[in-house]
């Protein structure tokens, strides 16, 4: 793999995720944070007039924009989010006016996701990135999302390499200092890997293993036939990101006081779960399978 030559940092993909947003305005106003002598680090505010409203998005999910054949056939063009999406990509995409190799795509969830590390791809710099991160914070929970589709339609999905960083649980539109060092952490962790990669550097991972939970599916909350939800998330599951769910294990709890189980034939470890912005999604939780992975996996 060549050298690293431009990474963009992102915020405010969802304008009510401020963190993301804050620490942008950050590196802008002092951009020798984020500074590396063997590459450019550019920053982006994804969504400015969602940020300015203070809302996820104005017409749509600016990360669910970037898979432009399929918003042709969707005849949506003339939306906000997609017209952005189209210059973002015109600017910073392969072929654009300033190319980027890497973009770390900062988020945060109402669900306990702790601090999480989102990867689309399990390509060799990748997971050695995250190994990296890893042994600096053990405390960092590494999701793949390689088997969801969203290596097509995110905005980090513009360039091959990628990482989005998940912090929470916070609410939405607004701040918490922890989250926001540890993220803040994270950023000028992954800039440090890139730029001993770029010198050539050699980063022993040979004692360091990863757990990733890979991606296999969706469940939506129980609904009538016209739509409406009929239960929340059992108080056994609520906040229990990242544990492990058998088949049998209550899962939801009905408005009138019934427990649904899980049906599924084997463990599974849920995340996002209740996450509020995915109830228009119709998600409730998402369902991942744990994988082992050690130095012999990086490569």
């Amino acid at each position: 793999m060549d050298a690293i030559k431009r990474v963009l940092l992102v915020g405010g993909t969802h304008g009510n995720e401020l963190i993301g947003i804050h620490l942008v305005r950050k590196f802008e106003h002092r951009p020798t944070l984020v500074a590396r002598s063997s590459f450019e680090t550019l920053t982006l505010l994804g969504n400015p007039r969602a940020i300015e409203k203070g809302s996820r998005y104005i017409d749509k999910d600016l990360n669910r924009c970037f898979d432009f054949q399929a918003i042709q056939q969707k005849q949506q063009g003339h939306l906000y989010e997609i017209q952005r999406a189209r210059e973002i990509s015109q600017k910073f995409g392969s072929g654009g006016q300033l190319p980027v190799d890497l973009i770390v795509d900062q988020h945060s969830t109402t669900a306990n996701a702790g601090i999480m590390l989102i990867l689309d791809s399990l390509d060799t710099f990748t997971l050695k990135l995250v190994a990296y991160l890893n042994a600096i914070n053990p405390d960092i929970k590494i999701y793949s999302s390689a088997k969801s589709g969203r290596k097509r339609d995110s905005l980090r999905s513009i360039t091959n390499y990628r990482i989005c960083i998940e912090v929470g649980p916070l609410a939405h539109g607004t701040l918490q200092s922890e989250l926001f060092q540890q993220t803040e952490a994270l950023v000028y962790g992954t800039l440090d890997y890139v730029e001993r990669y770029n010198n050539g550097s050699t980063i022993s991972l040979e004692k360091q293993s990863l757990t990733l939970y890979n991606y296999i599916g969706m469940v939506d909350y129980p609904r009538n036939q016209i739509g409406d939800i009929q239960a929340t998330i059992h108080p056994q599951r609520q906040y229990q990101d990242y544990k492990a769910m058998n088949p049998g294990d209550p899962m939801f709890l009905t408005f009138d006081g019934g427990t649904i189980t899980y049906q599924g034939d084997t463990t599974v470890y849920p995340i996002f779960i209740n996450e509020a912005a995915y109830y228009e999604k119709g998600i409730a939780m998402v369902l991942t399978e744990k994988q082992n992975y050690t130095n012999r996996h990086f490569g």
